[in-house]
């Protein structure tokens, strides 16, 4: 199985020593000191799911499309923060052919709408998503250290199309560490984690707070459950449906149960603002706003939290 994961932050590093170690090939696009300490230190994983190494005979790393060696590719994932979809989707257009015939694309990403800038360049069946509910960190250029997991990555296609084509790749991140499976419907994984994201992430972020020091006051708990509230108000104006009839239904599992079991957890968002880099909001919260808006569906708690949290990026 031959594999290019594009993205070499804490996911993609997590993920590459996975594959590497079921003994797949693996191929890095990276850039900078991330390429530098791959190179001359391998990848690293440590944390809750065991630790992993690769030294750098056992993986390849370039920085440049142009350079890869070992195409083409039987999955590409895409492990970038999502606003370099853009960027990503021209080059890989340019170079299309670096996929192998019925390879696929597989994005490693949070939010919701990721899988839009790859339609405009390539099929459907060729454009797959990934549920990630585990939590990773980067402690170096070539080290993910993973703080939290509740749950096996989910593999599968928004189109109702078979996820079979899917099973190698998950059979090998299990192999290699990661607990990982195939889903018909992604769709109502990928909900239940914008509904995860959004109620802690932004929240957390202008705070300054981990998920579990979110809920220490009844206030955090109110305002979590306000977009809760909002948010499956815009996914029944849409018709997207998840694992909870309704969100009352979610959020006694997310108090009772998501919660205390990543308590300690820092989110991404509050990772980025702390080193001063761009949010992935627009995903997250910025997609609630923008369905809202399209359906008449008023989200009030999710656009105040979505201004603070562009006003901390403007302060950077």
């Amino acid at each position: 199985m031959n594999t290019l994961i594009i993205g070499a932050g804490a996911i993609g590093i997590a993920a590459g020593t996975a594959l590497q170690a079921a003994g797949a090939s693996v191929t890095f696009l990276a850039r900078g000191e991330t390429k530098t300490a791959m190179e001359q230190g391998g990848i690293h994983r440590t944390g809750l799911l065991g630790e992993a190494h690769s030294q750098p005979d056992q993986f390849s790393v370039t920085d440049s499309y142009d350079r890869l060696t070992h195409s083409p590719f039987d999955y590409i994932i895409i492990a970038v923060k999502t606003m370099a979809n853009e960027a990503v989707c021209q080059q890989l257009a340019s170079h299309a052919d670096i996929l192998a015939p019925g390879g696929k694309l597989v994005l490693f990403q949070n939010g919701w709408g990721n899988d839009e800038i790859y339609l405009r360049r390539f099929p459907r069946s060729q454009v797959c998503c990934a549920r990630i509910v585990t939590g990773f960190v980067r402690t170096a250029p070539n080290v993910s250290h993973i703080t939290v997991h509740s749950a096996p990555v989910l593999l599968g296609n928004l189109y109702q199309l078979d996820p079979a084509p899917l099973s190698p790749l998950a059979a090998a991140l299990s192999a290699g560490g990661i607990p990982a499976d195939i889903t018909q419907d992604v769709g109502a994984a990928l909900w239940a984690k914008m509904l995860y994201n959004c109620a802690l992430n932004p929240l957390g972020a202008v705070l300054g707070l981990c998920y579990g020091d979110l809920t220490k006051s009844p206030c955090g708990n109110q305002i979590m459950g306000d977009i809760v509230d909002e948010i499956f108000a815009v996914m029944a104006a849409c018709g997207y449906t998840t694992y909870w009839p309704n969100a009352e239904a979610y959020k006694k599992e997310l108090f009772g149960s998501l919660i205390p079991t990543t308590y300690a957890h820092v989110s991404s968002t509050l990772q980025d603002i702390r080193r001063k880099h761009p949010t992935e909001i627009d995903t997250l919260t910025g997609k609630i706003i923008e369905l809202g808006q399209a359906h008449g569906i008023a989200v009030p708690v999710n656009q105040m939290l979505y201004r603070e949290i562009k006003l901390l990026e403007s302060n950077y």
